[in-house]
């Protein structure tokens, strides 16, 4: 992936998720064929920060029926991103 942004795709904003902001732990959708490397280096270009570690979870995609048809949700893989305590915080809600 050339792109940092074609790694990263949005945040998390859950309520877990917003608890731990305080840690400096920030939680990302991903790519699914990003490893923790490309993470790292895609949060340190666009965020302009040091990312001291990089937690990834997989998940797979739920059974889903349609009348008599059935396939599936689509796989998602998503990170937490430790930041340096050095490092400035990330502002999600900057214009609200």
């Amino acid at each position: 992936m050339s792109n940092a942004r074609d790694v990263i795709k949005r945040p998390v904003i859950t309520e877990r998720s917003t608890e731990v902001m305080g840690d400096k732990k920030y939680t990302f959708e991903v790519d699914v064929r990003a490893n923790k490397t490309q993470i790292k280096d895609a949060i340190e270009e666009i965020f302009d920060v040091k990312v001291a570690k990089v937690n990834t979870m997989n998940y797979k995609g739920k059974p889903k029926r349609f009348g008599r048809y059935t396939g599936f949700t689509a796989r998602r893989k998503k990170a937490i991103v430790t930041l340096t305590p050095d490092s400035k915080e990330l502002d999600f809600f900057e214009g609200v």
